[in-house]
């Protein structure tokens, strides 16, 4: 265990006098998971375990941790960092790290706030894995987690038990608790973000739990294999909109609505690969909220604003097409009526030119002879989300020469 007055703690809040801009960390997102609504359950006097894959690596790292969508203020007594260990939910102790805020090894967390941990020098590689673990001593009312991370978080009773190997007798969640995004500093000067921003197909709904079977996981691996120091962050939320959100807190908020947190505010964003809306189209139906009922007309100014938005930053937005949904078992999500705004809204993003790219993902996993339906192989069975072999095929089918323009 490294403590806390380690020498490989080092916090950058300013540059040393005398010193330039080009001596301070080059900063990436390499993990993110947003956060939704107040959707979870109360935390108190608990410790929380949570195990990221990092997608770039880099020779620091730091977390940013959420309260921005929590009804009460996050204490957070202590958080650690550490690489896991060999049995599940352990850590490897030798690893172990403290982390501080502004030095200080506890914070409160004001309603509506994210803050991020001071860096821990830590040699990270791409595609590492990272444990998290934060004690929390005071009740934090409904959690606004990050509903369905397809990834086992381990919550203990009675106290700070964070520098634990294992924690005992946890209880198990496959939500994220508080974290919304682990940064490297990078060791190539040229290393930059990509911004995978979306819904439940994004998110890897229906994939393998504690796999890394999503299409950005996909993604990121292939972006290693091929030399390119781009880090990947998953900002997909199961159920989200473009335009609306939903009265059921785990699908919000609409990703209008969170585009500044959850991309504006990622160090090192260069692009935005974009796939959302297959929810505008079918959740006014499957809800009953007419009145939330959208055009493909509607859908495409929508998408126009997070071009513009990102534009605006020097970020370039890669549309992707939307997946087929037909024979959805959610009643009335799917109508043939759905379908026509789906192929209008698809036929657009492939030739309209307002995106920086396309990434025909509707080609990809869609079935030859039925080119509403996602094929068999792909399907996870709900006719709507891909299985594992249908997200490989999403991320495969990612043209990389669209980010190496980045």
């Amino acid at each position: 265990m490294v403590p806390i007055t380690s020498p490989l703690i080092e916090t950058y809040g300013s540059a040393p006098r005398g010193n330039s801009s080009a001596n301070l960390p080059h900063w990436i997102g390499s993990w993110g998971a947003s956060p939704a609504f107040p959707n979870g359950p109360e935390v108190v006097n608990q410790t929380v375990r949570q195990v990221v894959r990092l997608s770039l690596g880099g020779h620091s790292v730091r977390v940013r941790f959420s309260n921005e969508m929590g009804t009460s203020p996050l204490v957070i007594g202590s958080a650690r960092v550490a690489r896991p260990g060999k049995d599940p939910g352990s850590i490897d102790s030798a690893t172990d790290h403290v982390l501080t805020f502004s030095g200080r090894p506890s914070i409160t967390v004001p309603v509506g706030a994210p803050v991020v941990s001071d860096p821990v020098v830590l040699d990270i590689k791409s595609l590492d894995s990272l444990s998290i673990s934060l004690y929390v001593p005071r009740a934090t009312g409904p959690t606004a987690t990050h509903p369905s991370g397809a990834a086992t978080t381990y919550i203990s009773d009675g106290g700070d038990t964070t520098a634990a190997i294992t924690l005992p007798n946890p209880n198990t969640s496959t939500a994220r608790f508080f974290i919304s995004e682990v940064d490297v500093a990078a060791d190539d000067p040229d290393a930059g973000t990509v911004i995978a921003l979306g819904d439940s197909i994004t998110d890897g709904g229906s994939s393998t739990v504690d796999a890394n079977h999503r299409w950005p996981d996909v993604l990121a691996e292939r972006l290693v294999a091929a030399h390119l120091p781009l880090g990947v962050v998953n900002a997909g939320i199961g159920g989200n909109r473009l335009l609306h959100d939903l009265p059921r807190a785990q699908f919000g908020p609409a990703a209008l609505a969170r585009f500044d947190r959850d991309v504006l505010s990622v160090p090192g964003v260069r692009t935005v690969i974009f796939l959302e809306s297959i929810n505008d189209i079918g959740h006014s139906g499957s809800a009953g909220l007419s009145e939330q009922a959208v055009t493909a007309d509607d859908i495409m100014a929508g998408m126009r604003q997070i071009i513009e938005r990102a534009h605006a930053h020097g970020i370039r937005v890669l549309g992707a097409t939307l997946t087929p949904f037909a024979d959805a078992p959610f009643p009335g999500f799917y109508s043939k009526e759905g379908e026509k705004k789906r192929q209008a809204v698809n036929r657009w993003i492939r030739e309209g030119g307002a995106f920086d790219g396309v990434i025909d993902f509707d080609t990809a996993v869609r079935d030859p002879a039925r080119p509403d339906h996602i094929a068999a192989q792909y399907d996870s069975g709900d006719r709507v989300h891909p299985n594992d072999a249908g997200y490989r095929r999403m991320g495969e089918a990612v043209d990389l020469a669209l980010l190496r323009k980045s």
